[in-house]
């Protein structure tokens, strides 16, 4: 029985009077890809950066690679929190992408991706400078090492993102709606990389609405409704053949299959 690479409990989180999240639990394996699909507001971003520490959850746990970040379950049963030094030294493990890439402006492409594992990994400029450009080719970025964000395509700046938070070298990559912010004829070119990173065995929880690219790189579909995992399971179940109505509505909404671009 392989031990999951990410366990969440009974995460919940709520703003004020509204409950993001209420009482979500799940798992992914390592070398799974899982999407989580679902309306907007039913709290996939939430999640996500509940799972990192980002947004702190009011109960439930993670656990990532066993160890739990954040809020922790001793033993027997008492809870403690993690003061932001443990929580710090967890967070490399998680890649984080987000829907607006967050690259620096005032560093060129290979001081974003550089920054990181030299300040808090302690790796060696050439180190650092030898696997970024490494990711930049494999991405096909390696001529804009020296181009600042500004110059980049929206395209190009969200796989210098996934490059940046790859130069980590996390257990679990987070994409939330990576392809969101992109112009329609760009969100190919993302996908295929995720596709790429997929098939390399990357571990990855990706929050999207391109249901064609769940269906094709998903070992797992998890559809989030009102703050619960209302369905779960491998994609072809999920959605080719939908048990719940509120999924079969969403699904429905999103577009007929015939006619989205794969």
């Amino acid at each position: 029985m392989i031990a999951p690479l990410l366990r969440v409990s009974n995460l919940a989180k709520s703003f004020g009077a509204h409950a993001a999240l209420r009482d979500i639990s799940f798992e992914v394996k390592p070398g799974e890809s899982v999407c989580i699909i679902g309306p907007s507001g039913c709290g996939k971003s939430t999640l996500l950066r509940c799972i990192n520490h980002l947004t702190i959850p009011d109960a439930g746990f993670v656990e990532i690679a066993g160890a739990y970040i954040g809020r922790e379950q001793k033993p027997d049963g008492a809870v403690r929190m993690q003061s932001p030094r443990e929580i710090d030294r967890m967070r490399p493990k998680t890649g984080f992408v987000f829907q607006q890439f967050n690259l620096w402006p005032h560093l060129s492409v290979l001081e974003n991706i550089v920054k990181g594992p030299m300040k808090v990994l302690g790796e060696s400029r050439d180190a650092a400078s030898e696997r970024a450009l490494d990711l930049l080719q494999r991405f096909g970025l390696r001529d804009k090492a020296e181009s600042f964000p500004a110059a980049l395509s929206g395209g190009q700046k969200q796989r210098v993102a996934i490059a940046r938070a790859l130069a980590m070298n996390p257990d679990l990559m987070l994409f939330d709606e990576p392809t969101s912010a992109l112009d329609p004829e760009i969100v190919n070119e993302v996908l295929v990389f995720l596709r790429e990173l997929a098939g390399s065995g990357t571990t990855m929880l990706i929050v999207t609405h391109e249901i064609g690219f769940a269906r094709q790189v998903a070992d797992r579909v998890i559809f989030l409704d009102q703050g619960l995992v209302a369905e779960s399971g491998p994609p072809e179940a999920v959605l080719s053949n939908p048990s719940n109505p509120r999924l079969k509505q969403f699904l429905s909404q999103i577009a007929p299959p015939a006619h989205r671009h794969h």
